[in-house]
């Protein structure tokens, strides 16, 4: 199919903008979308599959309106990710049973689910009590059960919000840190905070934690609790081990969710030690109540190079694979 369409009014500051420096941004659209792109000023040529070419088509369209001001990269990147996904899935944002689009009451106005399995993985967390997000880095995971513990809280489904991960480094022994308990343990759930930050803004958190409404700790003070009416998240959940992870699943009291996410190509625990998350998978996988959303390097909404970085490591480890299944 080709399609033909002129980009209005027209404004060669804007065009630039859409382009790229030498048509970069029609390049990286034509190898993600699989389409062949050409253009005279601002009078566009798009030839490939009916489908993808009015994906491409859209896109364009929805640069150049954004286009008044300049194209930051993470702009551009974030928009090829969701025309590389399935757009007319992610733009329904529905959820499972529901009736009127998945809205999230956050700091971010523009939050949403950039590909079709970040939509799933947020309706998992509304549709469940447990959920599991498993895959590689920069797909959301963490950032997307943040973004649905701040909107239950904010809707008051929830009384507070508790997030932990286990306190262990990435392959480097850090010694004993100086300071009382918050100041030893806050290096490790940095990244929750620049969430919360992120989707609630400073003085919001400030005061949550203030009122009781946010708790953040190491997995280690979860034994022996019962968490009633809490948004609970597990992060980095592949460095718990398996007595770790069957603790922590069982604080989950009456009015809970629970959302746990990993990366189980990283796991940082000793040589030969089993994780509580790949274990986890394996077990729960077909317990009424609990879901599971498994990424891939597609779900990736960081760098570019970050998805190719993630596919890189994943190819070699099912090349590694192969010998040990043939000796089996």
């Amino acid at each position: 199919m080709i399609l033909r369409f002129t980009l209005e009014p027209a404004d060669n500051t804007r065009l630039a903008r859409v382009c790229g420096s030498l048509d970069a941004h029609l390049r990286d659209i034509e190898a993600r979308l699989g389409v062949k792109l050409s253009r005279r000023e601002a009078q566009f040529r798009v030839e490939g599959p009916k489908a993808a070419a009015e994906r491409a088509r859209s896109l364009l369209e929805a640069l150049y309106e954004r286009s008044r001001r300049p194209l930051a990269a993470e702009t551009f990147e974030l928009a090829l990710v969701e025309a590389g996904a399935d757009a007319s899935d992610a733009r329904s944002r529905r959820p499972e049973g529901g009736e009127g689009p998945l809205v999230l009451r956050t700091r971010r106005a523009d939050l949403s689910a950039r590909t079709p399995r970040q939509l799933q993985y947020l309706q998992q967390i509304l549709a469940h009590d447990i959920t599991f997000g498993l895959g590689p880095a920069g797909t959301g995971k963490t950032f997307l059960a943040v973004a649905c513990a701040v909107d239950a809280l904010e809707r008051s489904s929830v009384q507070r919000i508790v997030l932990t991960r286990p306190a262990v480094e990435a392959g480097e022994r850090l010694g004993f840190l100086p300071g009382d308990l918050t100041q030893k343990v806050d290096p490790y759930l940095r990244p929750l905070y620049d969430a919360l930050y992120d989707l609630m803004g400073f003085d919001r958190v400030t005061k949550a934690f203030e009122k009781g409404q946010l708790e953040v700790a190491p997995l280690a003070f979860m034994r022996g609790r019962t968490l009633n009416h809490a948004f609970v998240i597990l992060d980095e959940a592949q460095n718990t081990t398996p007595e770790q992870m069957k603790m922590f699943l069982t604080r989950i009291g009456f009015g809970s969710r629970c959302v746990v996410t990993g990366d189980t190509s990283q796991i940082d625990l000793p040589r030969g030690m089993t994780s509580g998350l790949v274990e986890a998978e394996q077990v729960l996988a077909r317990v009424k109540g609990i879901a599971m959303t498994r990424f891939t390097s597609a779900d990736v909404v960081r760098h570019p190079l970050v998805a190719r970085i993630v596919e890189a490591y994943e190819a070699r480890a099912k090349r590694a694979a192969k010998p040990e299944a043939k000796q089996a």
